[in-house]
């Protein structure tokens, strides 16, 4: 097996895995942070993912997908698939908390797996699609 080979080939995904994985630590220090400071559940884990999307358009926009023109678009696209994952992870959070009794952090953690998957399959066909076309 080549592995030079193979993370060239993976390398968009491997790319958004780590700017991802930063983004995420972002989100889950502030939700923390919130947390600590008294905030509500639903406060934190909005700012979090608001602050991790924000984060996650520049750097991935600037390295990783490298597609810097029509931007207010492409930034409305990807806080569209940001916030439905925001969506997704209110509704699962709530549901685990609320009905499951698990802990807020690691309900917060299994999130971030679960509405990372769905993000980056949006994103690459949606937000970050080359196409000269576009307007």
């Amino acid at each position: 097996m080549d592995i030079p080979a193979l993370l060239l080939r993976y390398r968009q995904f491997l790319l958004y895995g780590i700017i991802g994985g930063a983004c995420a630590t972002l989100d889950f220090i502030i939700y923390s942070l919130v947390l600590s400071g008294g905030g509500r559940l639903m406060a934190a884990n909005t700012l979090g993912v608001i602050c991790g999307i924000a984060a996650s358009f520049t750097l991935n926009r600037q390295y990783n997908f490298k597609v810097k023109d029509h931007t207010a678009r492409r930034l409305v696209i990807f806080f569209a698939v940001g916030l439905s994952g925001l969506a997704i992870s209110s509704a699962i959070i709530y549901a685990t908390v609320n009905y499951g009794g698990w802990n807020k952090l690691y309900a917060k953690a299994f999130t971030i797996i679960v509405v990372s998957i769905f993000q980056f399959i949006l994103n690459k066909s949606l937000t970050f699609k080359n196409n000269d076309n576009q307007r």
